[in-house]
């Protein structure tokens, strides 16, 4: 585990040349075609030495819940166990990770309708409101989900209104269903948060040299991929969309792009220091020879 651009697919493939690894993809946007440069996709050298399940499984144009995925790890999983083979989880979407471990709660399928006039009510109030209203019916969920996060939001709102329950509430009274693993849980994690931010401004401005734009502008060609889709509601993806719909300049684009980057890595550090039983690697001067000993030793350790 561990927030965007900390390294979590070098320590990966260092595991994999260790251990009888297989990675499985736990990133709610590499799951897209065609989504490669944005995304930080592992290119064809990595992928030929560690291939990674759940990556390349969806159109742009297609949806991915939490529930999709845990349904497909867990059958990743289970092929990998058959094989007498270690499943190596790796990325940064906290929500799938928190769902494969603690299972899923019965919520309603997304409904096309409710989600329109939320996002049409977004437009003419904004999230912040949105977020507030969440916290008069959802006062449980809106504590959990960040106000810029307008994702979580629109689900939340949209489980509301058509349950007029509480999706919080939902979520407790599902049944569980737990993860029938071991789980060791790593997180590579940099101390230096001013280390991370200008880690992640120069990815960004990297993903722009190698063609981020003229990969966003195919996708925006083939008319059918819109910003209310997940996929284009990707950190990056929507900078750059908006960027070619005339709505930033470049330098805006790019300055909206490494925030947003900045803020879902913050994001993704609460939800870390939610989790327990968590080893943090952190800035370590060898984080694979750290994380083989934890993994020696989970390995002693009674079941």
């Amino acid at each position: 585990m561990g927030p965007t651009g900390s390294g979590k697919t070098d320590l990966a493939v260092d595991l994999v040349r260790r251990l009888p690894c297989d990675i499985i993809s736990v990133d709610s946007a590499m799951v897209y075609r065609g989504m490669d440069i944005g995304t930080a996709k592992p290119g064809p050298d990595i992928l030929a030495l560690a291939p990674h399940r759940l990556i390349d499984i969806l159109d742009p144009a297609e949806s991915y819940s939490t529930a999709s995925f845990r349904c497909d790890a867990l059958a990743e999983m289970a092929a990998i166990n058959a094989q007498g083979r270690i499943p190596l989880l790796v990325g940064g979407t906290m929500l799938y990770f928190r769902g494969l471990q603690r299972g899923l709660a019965r919520l309603p399928d997304a409904d096309p309708e409710v989600r329109r006039a939320l996002l049409e009510e977004a437009e003419r109030i904004g999230w912040a409101a949105l977020h507030a209203r969440l916290a008069r019916v959802d006062p449980e969920s809106a504590a959990r989900i960040h106000p810029r996060d307008p994702q979580r939001i629109q689900r939340a709102l949209e489980v509301h209104a058509l349950t007029g329950e509480p999706m919080s509430a939902l979520i407790r009274a599902g049944a569980q269903d737990p993860l029938p693993y071991r789980l060791l849980k790593l997180a590579r994690v940099p101390a230096d948060r001013g280390l991370l931010h200008g880690r992640i401004e120069q990815r960004f401005r990297g993903m722009l040299d190698q063609g981020l734009v003229a990969e966003v502008e195919a996708l925006r060609a083939r008319g059918d991929l819109s910003l209310d889709l997940p996929s284009m509601r990707c950190v990056g993806y929507r900078q750059v969309l908006k960027y070619l719909n005339g709505e930033y300049s470049f330098e805006e684009m790019t300055r909206r792009a490494v925030y947003a980057t900045r803020q879902l890595a913050k994001r993704q550090f609460t939800w870390l220091r939610a989790e327990s039983d968590l080893h943090w690697l952190g800035d370590l001067a060898s984080p694979l020879d750290s994380a083989l000993v934890l993994i020696r030793e989970a390995l002693r350790s009674p079941r």
